[in-house]
């Protein structure tokens, strides 16, 4: 039973983080790009990392409340998946090098976000 309150504590915090995150972030498109440059086209811009904070608090919440064999399993999967994703930015960063064009560091969120997934099913797959 603990599991399942641990689980839906965190998937409301989640859902409140990503909220949070997306309304910031349509604010800062709308508000902040029109803004001068200067601080509070800074603070403006920077403001949909209050949202992210927030995921990382509720992940951090999560990992704390989950059992051993849980957090071993998802630590070990963000292990896997972080170092797929160095090795292809870095990767990456020789083709610049060569002439291919530059990437946003957006993409390389995406790129850990995709690499989690994968990494992840494989290794539940596996596990059966």
């Amino acid at each position: 039973m603990k599991q399942k309150q641990v689980l839906s504590r965190y998937l409301r915090e989640m859902g409140l983080a990503l909220a949070v995150y997306a309304v910031l972030l349509v604010g800062s498109i709308t508000f902040g790009r029109p803004l001068p440059e200067g601080m509070l086209r800074t603070v403006a811009l920077m403001a949909p990392m209050l949202g992210f904070i927030g995921m990382i608090w509720a992940i951090a919440r999560h990992l704390g409340g989950i059992d051993e064999y849980q957090r071993k399993f998802v630590l070990e999967t963000w292990a896997i998946a972080a170092a797929v994703t160095a090795a292809a930015t870095f990767s990456y960063g020789f083709l610049e090098t060569a002439g291919y064009p530059k990437i946003s560091m957006f993409s390389v969120w995406m790129l850990m976000g995709a690499s989690w997934a994968v990494v992840g099913l494989a290794r539940a797959v596996i596990k059966r």
